[in-house]
C-alpha cells in the first residue's frame, strides 16, 4: 500500500508540470496587460514599462516560467500582482468557503442520485424510470448560470426564504469568531445557533445549483451498474433462495455495483473542489473558482496559476483516494 501511494504521489510530478507548463502559456496568450489593468488606460507608456518591469513582465517567457517553476519547488506560490497577498494565504482563506459548498453539493448529489438510480433499476421501464432518466438528462442540460438565476428569483425575489448571496450576513458576521474558515463548523463549535442557520441558510441555493450536474450523473451511473448486476446469476440464485427483496437489492446488488458510482462521486467531487467558477460568481461565493475567475479578468498570472496547481493537486489526491478506497469496498480487489 505505502510503496503504490509512493508511486502514484511521484506519478503526480510530470502531470503538474504538464499543467504548469499548459497553464502557463495559455495564460500569456490571453490579451491584455497586467500594468495596464493595474495602472487604467490613461496612464502613459512609460508608466507601464517601469511597471512592467518592476513586475518582472519584461522578462522573456521561459525566465518567467522557470522562475515560476523554482519558487512552486520551493512551495512557494507566488504573491498576487494586483492586491500583492500571497497566493498561499488567498488559498488558506478562500479554500474552506470551497470545500463547504462541494461538500454540500456533494452529499445532495450522493443522498439524492444513489436512492434514485437503484429506484429507476429495479422498477426498469416504469414511470419512476423514465422520470429519473429524464430528470438526469435535464440536470446535465441545464445551463448552471441559468438554474442559479432562476433560483435566485424564485426562492429570494419572490418567496423571500433564502438570501442570494454570500457566505454569511453582516449582522451574523459581526457576532462570529471564524476557528477554522468552515463556516458551519466554526458556529457550532461556537454553539451559535442564530449565526449557524444564517450560514447554513446561504449555503442551500449554491448547494443546489452546483449539485445538479454530479447528481444527475450519479443516479444515471448507479442504475446502469444497478441493471448489469441484477442481472447476474448470484442475484437469481438468492432470489431463488427465499431472500429477501430488499436484501437482495441493498446487500447484495447495490453492494457490488457501488465501484463505478464510487469512481463517478470522485471524479465529480475533484471537479467541485476544483472551484465552481459559474456558481461561485452568481452567488459572489468567496471560493477558488471566483477568485481564478477575477484573477483572469485583472491578467493576474500568480493567482490563476497558483490557483490552478493548487486545484490539480487535489484533483488528483481525491483519485488516489477513490482507488485506495476500492479495496474496502470489493476484498478481491488488491492494491500492489
Amino acid at each position: 500500500m505505502f510503496l503504490y501511494i509512493t508511486k502514484r504521489l511521484l506519478n503526480l510530478l510530470p502531470v503538474l508540470f504538464g499543467i504548469t507548463l499548459l497553464v502557463f502559456t495559455l495564460l500569456h496568450l490571453i490579451p491584455g496587460d497586467p500594468a495596464l489593468v493595474m495602472l487604467g488606460e490613461r496612464a502613459t507608456p512609460e508608466q507601464v514599462e517601469a511597471l512592467r518591469e518592476q513586475l518582472g513582465l519584461n522578462q522573456p517567457l521561459p525566465l518567467q516560467y522557470l522562475t515560476f517553476l523554482s519558487n512552486l519547488l520551493r512551495l512557494d506560490f507566488g504573491t498576487s500582482i494586483i492586491s500583492g497577498i500571497p497566493i498561499a494565504e488567498e488559498i488558506k482563506t478562500r479554500w474552506p468557503a470551497t470545500f463547504e459548498l462541494s461538500m454540500a453539493a456533494i452529499l445532495i448529489a450522493i443522498i439524492l442520485g444513489i436512492p434514485a438510480g437503484v429506484l429507476a433499476a429495479v422498477r426498469k421501464n416504469s414511470l419512476w424510470d423514465n422520470l429519473t432518466m429524464s430528470g438526469s438528462l435535464l440536470g446535465v442540460s441545464m445551463p448552471v448560470y441559468w438554474l442559479g438565476l432562476l433560483l435566485i428569483y424564485l426562492f429570494t425575489v419572490n418567496l423571500n426564504w433564502l438570501p442570494p448571496s454570500g457566505r454569511i450576513s453582516i449582522e451574523a458576521g459581526l457576532n462570529m469568531q471564524v476557528f477554522t474558515g468552515f463556516y458551519l463548523l466554526d458556529t457550532l463549535l461556537e454553539l451559535n445557533m442564530t449565526a449557524f442557520i444564517d450560514v447554513l441558510s446561504h449555503l442551500i441555493l449554491p448547494a443546489l445549483t452546483l449539485a445538479t450536474i454530479p447528481l444527475a450523473i450519479i443516479a444515471r451511473i448507479t442504475r446502469s451498474a444497478m441493471l448489469e448486476v441484477l442481472s447476474q446469476d448470484y442475484i437469481r440464485t438468492a432470489r431463488a433462495k427465499g431472500v429477501l427483496e430488499r436484501w437482495v437489492i441493498f446487500s447484495h446488488a447495490l453492494k457490488n455495483a457501488l465501484l463505478p458510482v464510487v469512481t463517478i462521486i470522485g471524479l465529480q467531487f475533484g471537479k467541485l473542489l476544483g472551484g465552481a467558477i459559474l456558481t461561485e460568481t452568481i452567488f459572489s461565493w468567496p471560493g477558488i473558482g471566483s477568485w481564478i475567475y477575477e484573477g483572469i479578468l485583472a491578467r493576474d498570472y500568480p493567482v490563476v496559476q497558483g490557483g490552478v496547481v493548487f486545484v490539480a493537486v487535489i484533483f488528483v489526491l481525491i483519485n488516489l483516494l477513490v482507488d485506495i478506497s476500492y479495496t474496502l469496498l470489493d476484498p478481491r480487489i488488491s492494491i500492489p
